[in-house]
């Protein structure tokens, strides 16, 4: 492109200010347009920090502006609303995991930007690390693991204080400390440990795996009868008579450091293989005998690889989106049916 891509922020808080901001404006091919957040001295703070030439209160004003692309990291509760008006306007949408609430709704947005020929990307940090690729590879070279048979994926992260009482945890933004209700009502932020934290996990889990969720049996721990809940227990059938497990836990602060803990396993008739993100290790172990195991340099994680796959995709420097829509729905039924089994106490069917 002969010009820079002009970016808008819907939710400019403390995700959107300590993460998101800082990787777009770092890159020469992007001039940001306009900024929006509730909080007026707050936004003003945004504006004049990262260089935006308007700010606003409302939302809809970033979509009138028409940029070329739009981040969403605010809460995910009026997010569907936003993500549907950016894309009917013709704009590129980054949104934040969990993508969206209802399931309708995601796979709704997820075919309106493939009509439309728009980018829809959703912010999953692992999905950008070797890593993960190297899990995805060896899962599709020589034979994989076989058939697959069962997966599963235990998460546990620091951010117990996060989800109760809106304190945040290490590395968030000091200029812009989270709201409670962002996390803690439910209204707002869609749920508790499932929307904020496990949303990684199955992200994770979708970008190695292509079946599709179909059945879900649910448990959910509120702790102290907290408005949203702490840990989450999954119970999953996926296409093809695979099972799984899926489970996520919110550790009390400094537990480990608030170091987060993924381990992701695929079991198949041939083979296992394990990708450890706390102990950046990947390894697959076949029937034959044929051990492989590759060791990822600690600190590969990185935000920035996330806002520099979104505006390669928009400038057309890359075709992959290894986080689109489609994943992003797959996400959201999990999650969707999660909470209504844990309410019901019934197994539910994924449609």
């Amino acid at each position: 492109m002969d010009r820079k891509l002009t970016l808008g922020m819907i939710g400019a808080g403390t995700w959107g200010i300590g993460h998101h901001l800082p990787w777009f404006v770092r890159r020469d091919d992007v001039e940001p347009l306009i900024v929006c957040r509730r909080d007026p001295e707050l936004l003003e703070l945004a504006r004049t920090k990262f260089g935006f030439a308007r700010a606003t209160t409302d939302w809809r004003e970033v979509i009138a502006a028409k940029p070329d692309m739009v981040s969403i990291p605010g809460p995910v509760g009026p997010r569907a609303e936003q993500i549907r008006a950016a894309l009917e306007a013709g704009i590129h949408v980054l949104a934040e995991k969990p993508f969206v609430k209802d399931p309708a709704d995601a796979w709704a947005l997820e075919a309106l930007a493939r009509e439309r020929g728009l980018v829809l990307m959703v912010c999953y940090g692992y999905n950008e690390t070797e890593a993960v690729e190297t899990a995805r590879r060896l899962l599709r070279e020589d034979g994989g693991v076989g058939r697959l048979e069962h997966v599963t994926c235990v998460m546990a992260s620091g951010v117990r204080d996060l989800l109760t009482s809106g304190r945040a945890y290490p590395g968030s933004s000091t200029d812009s400390p989270p709201r409670a209700e962002t996390w803690g009502d439910p209204q707002i932020s869609g749920g508790g440990y499932g929307q904020g934290q496990l949303t990684h996990g199955l992200g994770l889990l979708f970008r190695l795996i292509d079946e599709k969720p179909t059945q879900v049996a649910a448990f959910t721990n509120h702790g102290d009868g907290e408005a949203v809940e702490l840990h989450d227990a999954i119970a999953l059938k996926l296409e093809n008579g695979i099972t799984g497990t899926v489970s996520g836990a919110a550790f009390p602060p400094a537990t480990f450091g608030y170091h987060h803990q993924v381990v992701l396993t695929v079991t198949g008739s041939e083979g296992q293989l394990q990708i450890d993100m706390d102990r950046n290790t990947v390894r697959r172990s076949k029937a034959s005998g044929e051990d492989i195991i590759r060791e990822i340099p600690h600190g590969e994680w990185s935000f920035a690889a996330v806002i520099d796959r979104f505006v390669d995709l928009v400038a057309g420097k890359t075709q992959e989106n290894r986080s689109p829509g489609e994943l992003g729905a797959r996400v959201v039924d999990v999650l969707d049916a999660m909470e209504r089994s844990a309410q019901t106490g019934t197994i539910i069917r994924i449609r």
